[in-house]
């Protein structure tokens, strides 16, 4: 994988909180966490958009359609 450096201001507390995180042994050093969580991040916004694009299915509406499918199944293929 080929990376590139990026400066960005990040606040002091979150400094703070990495660093807690580092000395923990969770992370090996800043960058690392860092770039986890802005690896981590897409993924996060991509499941979360999939739960509400599913949030907006009608429940009635698709459980017609595969009820019916099921119905004509139970019966066998038509002669």
């Amino acid at each position: 994988m080929t990376t590139e450096k990026v400066a960005t201001p990040i606040d002091r507390q979150v400094l703070k909180r990495l660093d807690r995180l580092v000395a923990e042994k969770l992370f090996p050093n800043r960058s690392r966490a860092i770039q986890e969580a802005v690896e981590e991040q897409p993924s996060r916004l991509d499941h979360t958009r999939l739960a509400r694009e599913a949030g907006k299915v009608d429940r009635r509406c698709e459980q017609k359609p595969a009820g019916e499918g099921l119905a004509g199944e139970a019966q066998g293929p038509e002669s």
